[in-house]
Parts: C-alpha cells; sequence; structure tokens
C-alpha cells in the first residue's frame, strides 16, 4: 500500500494531504465506482481506503509482487507518514513517494523549500542494506542537490556511514515516535585537555529532530572515525576546539621531543668529541711514553744489537709468551748487563717480581739464577747463549722479524 496514486485528470494524488495535493476531496476518490487510478511506481490499478486507524491510503487490486509500494511493511507505511507529517508541522512542504526526473531514486518524503526546489529526502529504511549501497544512494540525492537522512527502528551497520536517525515507534497512541540514537552531543567540561570529552546520543521526539534537520539547527557530522551523526553547530565547534587543543597538544610534544632528541644528539656528539680527545691524549701520552721509553733504551739497543722499530713487537711477544703485565727496569750489571723484565699476573693487584733478562752477556751465564728465564730476539743471541752455557738455562727466543716465539732449555756445553 502507498499514500500516492495517479488520476488520468487530476495528475498526482496524496492522500496524506487534505486536498489530496490537487484541491480534490478523500471522497471524491474514496469509494467512487468507476473511477481509474494507477500505482506511481508499477502503474498497476489503486484504490483508495482507510486502514482500521484512519489512516488514508491506496491499495493494489491485485498486489504485484515486484512493486515496492504495494509490498511494504505496514511500519515502513506509518513510519512515512510521520516523517511528512513532521516536516509539515516544521512548516515545510513535504511530498510522499516522490521519484526524480531520471527515476534512479525514490523519496519516502521529499521536502521543498520556500522556493519550491527539493532540499532533503527522508528515507524511511526497514529493510537490509550495506554500508556500499546506503553510501552509493546517499550519492544519487547528492547529484541532484538534495540531502538525505535515513530512518530506521534498529541499529544497522550501514548507519555508522550515512546521516541516520534510529528511531522507537510509539508504545500507546498517546506517545510519539522517539530518536534513541542518531542525534549527539559533544560533552567537555571544562574546556581543558586534562578534561575527558566524548560524544553523547541523546534522546528526543522524531518531530524535534526532523524540525532540527530542516531549519539546519544540526547537521550531519562525520567524525575522525568515518562514523556519521546529526548534531548541532555549536557541537561541533566545540570538537573542532578540542581537535584543535589536542593536536597543538601533539605538535607541542612532538616539537619538545624533537628538541630532546637536538640535545641528547649534541649531547652524544659532544661526549664522542671528548672522547676522541681523550683517546688522542692517551695516545700522545702513549706515544710519549714510548719514544722516552726508546730513549732511555738506546744504550741497551745498541749494546743488544737490537733494531729499536722492532721493538714493540717483541714486547707484544713477552706478554703474550708469559700471559703476564710486563715492565721493564734498567740494564743490570750483576745479570750480565741484561735488560730486567718485571711481570705480575694481569688479575693481580700487586706488584711486579723479577722475571727475565733480555740479551744478557753469555759470560754472565756461569752464575746464572736457576728459574730467571733468558728472553733473546733472535737465533744468533740464542747461540752465543748455548755456547756459553755453564748450567741448564731457559732461553725464549722472541723474534720480531718473524713474529715466532720458541722456548728452548739449553744443557752445558761443557763443564767448567
Amino acid at each position: 500500500m502507498g499514500y500516492t496514486a495517479l488520476h488520468p485528470v487530476w495528475g498526482r494524488l496524496d492522500a496524506s494531504l487534505d486536498d489530496l495535493g490537487c484541491g480534490r476531496a478523500w471522497t471524491d476518490v474514496h469509494r467512487v465506482k468507476g473511477l481509474q487510478l494507477a500505482c506511481p511506481e508499477c502503474g498497476g490499478r489503486v484504490f483508495a481506503r482507510a486502514s482500521q486507524h484512519r489512516v488514508r491510503h491506496f491499495y493494489h487490486q491485485v498486489r504485484p509482487q515486484d512493486c515496492e509500494l504495494a509490498n511494504e511493511s505496514a511500519e515502513h507505511h506509518l513510519l512515512k507518514l510521520e516523517l511528512a507529517l513532521a516536516a509539515r508541522a516544521a512548516g515545510w512542504r513535504a511530498e510522499l513517494e516522490v521519484s526524480s526526473d531520471a527515476r534512479n531514486w525514490r523519496a519516502d518524503v521529499l521536502v521543498f523549500d520556500r522556493d519550491g526546489r527539493a532540499f532533503m529526502a527522508l528515507e524511511a529504511q526497514l529493510s537490509p542494506m550495506t554500508p556500499d549501497e546506503a553510501l552509493m544512494r546517499t550519492d544519487r540525492y547528492a547529484e541532484d542537490g538534495v540531502a538525505v537522512c535515513w530512518v530506521a527502528l534498529q541499529d544497522r551497520p550501514w548507519a555508522r556511514v550515512v546521516p541516520t536517525l534510529t528511531v522507537r515507534p510509539p508504545g500507546r497512541r498517546i506517545e510519539s515516535w522517539t530518536v534513541e540514537r542518531g542525534m549527539a552531543r559533544f560533552v567537555w567540561a571544562p574546556t581543558t585537555l586534562q578534561a575527558k570529552a566524548k560524544w553523547v546520543h541523546i534522546t528526543c521526539a522524531l518531530g524535534d529532530a526532523v524540525e532540527w534537520i530542516l531549519r539546519g539547527r544540526v547537521r550531519a557530522h562525520t567524525a575522525a572515525n568515518g562514523a556519521v551523526w546529526w548534531t548541532a553547530p555549536a557541537y561541533e565547534e566545540l570538537a573542532w576546539a578540542r581537535a584543535r587543543l589536542e593536536a597543538e597538544a601533539e605538535a607541542a610534544e612532538r616539537a619538545a621531543a624533537a628538541e630532546r632528541r637536538r640535545k641528547e644528539a649534541e649531547e652524544r656528539a659532544a661526549a664522542a668529541a671528548r672522547r676522541r680527545r681523550d683517546a688522542e691524549q692517551r695516545a700522545r701520552a702513549r706515544s710519549e711514553e714510548r719514544r722516552a721509553e726508546l730513549q732511555r733504551l738506546a744504550g741497551f739497543f745498541e749494546y743488544a744489537g737490537m733494531d729499536p722499530l722492532a721493538w714493540e713487537t717483541f714486547t707484544q711477544m713477552v706478554r703474550s709468551a708469559s700471559g703476564k703485565a710486563i715492565t721493564y727496569g734498567d740494564q743490570s750489571p750483576s745479570h750480565g748487563n741484561g735488560l730486567l723484565v718485571y711481570a705480575r699476573p694481569r688479575w693481580a693487584s700487586d706488584g711486579f717480581n723479577l722475571a727475565g733478562v733480555v740479551c744478557p752477556d753469555p759470560e754472565a751465564l756461569i752464575g746464572w739464577p736457576a728459574g730467571l728465564t733468558i728472553l733473546v730476539p733472535n737465533q744468533t743471541w740464542l747461540a752465543r747463549v748455548q755456547a756459553a752455557a755453564r748450567s741448564p738455562l731457559k732461553v725464549a727466543v722472541l723474534d720480531p722479524a718473524t713474529r715466532r716465539s720458541t722456548f728452548v732449555k739449553v744443557t752445558p756445553a761443557r763443564t767448567a
């Protein structure tokens, strides 16, 4: 059943209007024999009647399966009428079941402005629909300059992507249709960033909601997550103010974080520069120490016939061979003018002990202390020690040229 019909002479009839929208009375169509009325949707013959609740409408003599008007539910039928009555009560011209010239949409209720231009469709949507279908149908209206408000009886997935009112029908005759969801206000007090803010859906009479929408007192608002609802411009401004405050706070935090990172980078760079300077100073100090040590040992190098440039390698081989920390003393006349080597375990903290002698004069080996290692840099020195040995000796041949270490137990070549 529908509210509209077509008369061959009078044109379009609207049962919800006292004059049927064409200056005729209901009695001109109700129970009038031979009257030819057609459905504007399918063209089938329709007749005028009133329901048990005195709701005037048109019905098909034979209900066609493919006609939407003929197969509307009673709830859909009553909700359409309620939307039309609400728009008219707010002072607007509203027509039921109006199709576009291209017939690419048909509005349940089409509302016209003061100049007679259609500007808002009120759609009672009770049948299933996907979010994509809702967006597509809303875009069709928008192409013709018509906004749309969808009205449903229960929460649907598509209701979150297009402007929608979810309503509850009246339980009794004295009650009115009520909006339960789709109309919201922004709650934020006090207006500081520390205070919580949220959108709160409000309930109101459907007639009030329709009036607010048509008069522009509320408008469709799209949230950051894509959800859509109706709200007053003042609440939108408040939400934008909150968003700006959050954005400013976030920007300030990002700037502060960037400044912290810059300072940390500067501190790391300064620390790296200090470490580099300290390393350079330590390297210079070690270089000075090595140069001083080489100057101190110049006489020994001349005595032992050793290349000063190979001394660092020789020293590394001594440390590696002994596994201990070492330090050099002076040439010792009592040890054949050899260079004294002191050592201590790496993990120990007490003092160094005499552990070996570098290149002692072979003539001093006659009374050489047992267990005191002799360190020589090549086979030539080893041969001299072997030739002069008068008692068993421990000799470490640490050749800096070949970087090979050889440990030899020397036995006396002849007895005294």
